[in-house]
């Protein structure tokens, strides 16, 4: 008969909480395990998306938003690059 292995021991697991964050004027009642970083990236994404409005020529929220997840992706991607730029340069050492 074959062995078990043995399970490595799982931290126990947060209980999830219910959160209330305002984005852009709306409120979304979200379920996390982390409810200050959830407040944290609905408060990256509401003022991205308040930049974006300031900057657009339409009030239609849907195209603000899509706009302002554009610009955050592209600066994830920027960031995701630098990041990989200097992995490599670290590993050539």
């Amino acid at each position: 008969m074959a062995e078990e292995k043995e399970k490595p021991a799982q931290k126990p697991k947060k209980p999830m909480e219910r959160v209330v964050v305002e984005i852009f004027g709306q409120d979304y009642a979200l379920r996390t395990d982390d409810p200050e970083y959830l407040r944290q990236l609905a408060g990256v994404v509401d003022k991205q998306m308040k930049q974006t409005a300031r900057h657009a020529h339409s009030f239609d929220s849907t195209k603000i938003a899509v706009l302002g997840a554009l610009q955050i992706a592209d600066e994830y991607c920027q960031l995701r690059r630098d990041y990989d730029e200097l992995y490599e340069l670290l590993n050539e050492k």
